[in-house]
């Protein structure tokens, strides 16, 4: 009679590690795009300033009033009111993407096989091939 399978056990210190390689990922993957945006050339604030009122921009009483809440004059506004959104889709960061996304589930795909292999092996010792044959 095989004995019970007992799973190996990941140490606290390798949670930790995992967790923290995790979060810095996401940190990188979500601050990449800021890093690689080409910088916006500014006018001068004076020069800006004095061409920018909240009229202009097309803000109401109460708009501007939600601005200057978060510290903002019309001259610092004016980038965020009149950019629009770029939905733009760039083909090369697009197939990175998909070669990262896909790679990762191959590679999960390939580690979870062995482990299950190595599983089916411990615990079922001599039908470890007929069981695996099964599988397959």
């Amino acid at each position: 009679m095989a004995s019970e399978y007992v799973p190996p056990v990941q140490k606290g210190f390798g949670q930790l590690v995992d967790s923290l390689f995790l979060l810095v990922l996401v940190y990188c993957s979500l601050l990449a795009p800021l890093l690689l945006k080409a910088p916006d050339k500014q006018p001068d604030q004076a020069q800006a300033a004095a061409q920018v009122s909240w009229q202009t921009l097309g803000q109401n009483p109460t708009m501007r009033a939600q601005w200057q809440k978060l510290g903002y004059d019309a001259a610092q506004a004016k980038p965020i009111i009149t950019t629009k959104f770029d939905y733009a889709v760039d083909p090369a960061s697009l197939i990175v993407t998909v070669l990262v996304i896909v790679g990762y589930f191959v590679f999960v795909l390939r580690v979870s096989e062995r482990q299950y292999r190595q599983v089916i092996a411990e615990k079922f010792g001599e039908r470890r091939d007929e069981l695996l044959a099964i599988t397959e």
